[in-house]
């Protein structure tokens, strides 16, 4: 049974209408299909499809992300890695069912992944805790990335979580400290780390993992420091203004790559993602290919320098890079020419205003004289 967003009831008509179209059993038993009204049909579903998500807000998109429907980390795992071997546990507490972890093939090379499981039904999801990783997850993590860092193998994150899990025995066994670590060994971390973002990319729970040198988003994911609910509590007391909240915090895929937060976004089938799951799966998986081929020539030091480029980047013109002359080491401040300009248009200002006020200095002491 399909679940239908609150924006798509016209489209839950439609389609209702197709399958009563498609069906040879109407009222009065047996009847011949209208192949001409199935076509007419199917073809008004889809310029609904593509006039309603071709203007989702903001608000929209975070229910499109949080699908029932929607494609989960176990899914895009299965589809895209062969040979997957799932490990567990952290060695210190327990296993923590809400984070898939294991050595896969990928483009006949060996990758780690890392995914976030919500679960597909009431029992997998109560199992998976939603998707909130505990402590334990974080540090299973970690162990993991510190072992393909050893030997040399690149990992990929797929992100979909509403956040850590904030329950009392979480906090107790170090939950702050372990999404520190985990974002501490990603960004300290001489491979390549590709982290993609397939739904939710909620608060530190999501950025313990996405510290990567390739962060990308699916069109219709989100990825913030809270949730619109929750940044609408907190600033105006009124969980009712969401949509007020997810436009100002420009949580999309659109508004992360314009600020420069992400780097890429792969375009959904019409409708979404839930709709044609395998063909998100081989544009997901053509990408995560392109990406690790990028890296294929870089040394271990390169690596590390782009990410951490990357990040400095942020909120910045430019940025931090590697300087050209080869005595200097590591990274520096680069300004730009803009900067640069305006500076110098400063410091000019003020000199010629110091040229004017000393000579109308002069003239008003020779007036005085005279």
């Amino acid at each position: 049974m399909k679940n239908y967003l609150e924006f798509e009831k016209e489209i839950k008509s439609l389609e209702t209408d197709l399958d009563s179209l498609r069906s040879p059993f109407g009222s009065e038993g047996i009847s011949e299909v209208d192949t001409q009204k199935i076509r007419q049909t199917e073809e008004e579903i889809n310029n609904k499809l593509k006039q309603t998500y071709a203007n989702l807000n903001s608000w929209q998109k975070t229910l499109v992300a949080r699908h029932e429907d929607r494609p989960k980390a176990k899914f895009y795992i299965n589809k895209i890695f062969s040979s997957f071997t799932a490990l567990s546990g952290d060695r210190l507490f327990s296993d923590d069912k809400s984070v898939i972890a294991g050595f896969g093939l990928i483009d006949n090379k060996s990758v780690l992944v890392i995914g976030q499981e919500k679960g597909d039904d009431l029992t997998s999801r109560i199992e998976r805790n939603f998707g909130m990783m505990r402590p334990e997850g974080y540090r299973k993590c970690i162990r993991l990335m510190k072992l393909a860092n050893r030997f040399k193998i690149p990992i990929v994150t797929f992100i979909d979580t509403p956040g850590a899990y904030p329950g009392l025995g979480a906090e107790q066994r170090g939950q702050a400290s372990a999404i520190a670590t985990s974002i501490e060994c990603c960004m300290s971390l001489t491979v390549p780390n590709i982290a993609v973002i397939i739904g939710e990319g909620g608060s530190g729970g999501a950025i313990a993992l996405a510290s990567s040198n390739k962060v990308i988003m699916l069109e219709n994911s989100i990825y913030s420091v809270i949730s619109p609910e929750g940044c609408a509590s907190i600033l105006w007391r009124d969980p009712s203004k969401s949509l007020q909240a997810a436009e100002a915090m420009k949580l999309t895929a659109k508004d992360l790559l314009e600020l420069g937060i992400i780097d890429e976004i792969i375009k959904e089938p019409l409708g979404g993602a839930h709709r044609d799951a395998e063909t998100m799966a081989q544009d997901l998986k053509h990408s995560i290919i392109k990406n690790l081929r990028q890296f294929e020539n870089y040394s271990r030091q390169e690596v590390y320098d782009d990410r951490k480029v990357k990040f400095l980047k942020i909120g910045r013109e430019k940025g931090f890079e590697k300087s050209g002359n080869l005595a200097d080491k590591g990274l520096g401040y680069k300004e730009t020419l803009l900067n640069k300009l305006r500076k110098s248009s400063n410091k000019s200002k003020l000199f010629y205003l110091g040229i004017v006020a000393l000579v109308i200095g002069l003239i008003a002491i020779a007036t005085v004289v005279n």
